[in-house]
């Protein structure tokens, strides 16, 4: 039996191997500008390179939930193996790379195996940690968050390096994060094994209008969430070029935006043990999609210092009601199959983020770029339907 003492280290621990092992999610973006470079011919690379992360973690996802993989095997171990995979599929896009296939199926390798890294953390903490779910992965969602921000950051320091460093520098950290879940991580006290997977019994959730309601909110912050990530460099460049005497500095402020919502994400944990997780949920999600709704008016606004408080204001909603989701879908799930449940809603998430990216991205070709992030409005706006329908 683990003692209080031992039990205390456990959340920090994962916390940062999350943040650790997801530094390899917008690795590739964060160094966009260079790969470009390499395939002038590519007109939709940004939102093609973010898909195929995408679609390789719904894929995983899709794998992991058939075979029950965090549920029938430990789940530190699923961790471990799947951290070391991605790190290595990362440095795949630094090899002499000709076809940008190849590229784009490095990224969704690098994907496929975070489905064995962020779900997989989440099924680690609540099976320690059945109390205060929210404040927990409030603190795991925030480490992804910060994780998905770093490359940025990376970016922004080694600026005088080859962009290859920012990928050697992210697979590196991401076997230190899979190194500290094996080592220091063992099965937690409330993890119930399951024997084999039953899709039946797993999507029985969506029977549960709880579990129905916190799924569908999370599938409507999810349309919103990763597009406004993945083109926030483009809002900022935009902003740049079409205010001849502003000088954002795109990587810098990139990471600090996106970074911001770790910080809400774990305020917004601790707020739930106050006030409960769905009441802060439904606040952040209203929060977002009106900043979603509002955003010609500071896209276009003159003033920088207003422009980047507004996006600092989506960057702090957009993510904060993402761990209350996760608990509260964590919560009315089958105890048996909690882990398979929540990487099946993560699947069907992620996929959500692929059409809305896509949708951008199609849509950017036909509407100023202005008007352009209303349509992520669509998401919360169905999400909040969903959380405020009245239960039957």
């Amino acid at each position: 039996m683990m003692s209080a003492t031992t039990n205390r280290y456990i959340l920090p621990i994962i916390v940062i191997s999350q943040f650790l092992c997801t530094s390899l999610w917008f690795a590739g973006n964060a160094v966009l500008a260079d790969i470009t470079g390499n395939f002038p011919q590519e007109m939709n690379l940004l939102a093609n390179l973010t898909s195929m992360v995408q679609l390789g973690f719904i894929g995983g996802t899709l794998v992991f939930a058939f075979f029950a993989l965090s549920d029938i095997f430990s789940p530190s171990k699923v961790f471990f193996v799947c951290g070391i995979a991605a790190a290595l599929f990362n440095l795949g896009i630094c090899l002499d790379v000709k076809e940008v296939n190849v590229l784009l199926l490095f990224r969704f390798l690098t994907g496929f195996m975070l489905a064995g890294i962020y779900p997989v953390g989440m099924k680690i903490a609540s099976d320690y940690f059945k109390d205060g779910l929210g404040k927990s992965l409030g603190f795991l969602v925030g480490a992804l968050v910060f994780g998905t921000a770093f490359p940025h950051l990376l970016k922004n320091f080694t600026g005088s390096f080859a962009w290859e460093y920012v990928i050697y520098a992210t697979s590196a950290l991401a076997v230190l994060g899979a190194f500290l879940i094996f080592m220091l991580v063992p099965d937690g006290p409330f993890r119930v094994a399951a024997q084999q997977f039953n899709l039946v019994a797993s999507l029985s959730g969506f029977k549960n209008a709880s579990f129905r309601a916190a799924a569908f909110g999370y599938f409507g912050h999810m349309w919103e969430l990763y597009t406004f990530w993945a083109f926030l460099p483009g809002m900022l460049l935009l902003y740049n070029s079409t205010h001849p005497a502003a000088t954002i500095n795109v990587s810098l402020f990139s990471f600090l935006i996106i970074a911001s919502g770790g910080i809400s994400c774990m305020v917004g944990g601790l707020l739930s043990q106050r006030f409960g997780a769905k009441r802060i949920a439904t606040i952040a999600l209203a929060l977002s999609g009106l900043c979603c709704l509002l955003s010609p008016l500071f896209l276009f606004s003159s003033s920088m210092y207003l422009f980047l408080t507004f996006l600092f204001t989506w960057g702090l909603s957009g993510t904060a009601d993402s761990p209350l989701f996760s608990s509260l879908v964590a919560k009315h799930a089958p105890e048996k199959l909690r882990g398979t449940s929540l990487t099946l809603v993560n699947c069907i998430g992620f996929a959500i983020t692929i059409i809305s990216i896509q949708m951008i991205n199609l849509f950017a070709k036909e509407i100023n770029s202005h008007y352009l992030y209303m349509l992520l409005a669509i998401g919360p706006v169905l999400g909040l339907i969903a959380l405020t329908k009245p239960k039957k």
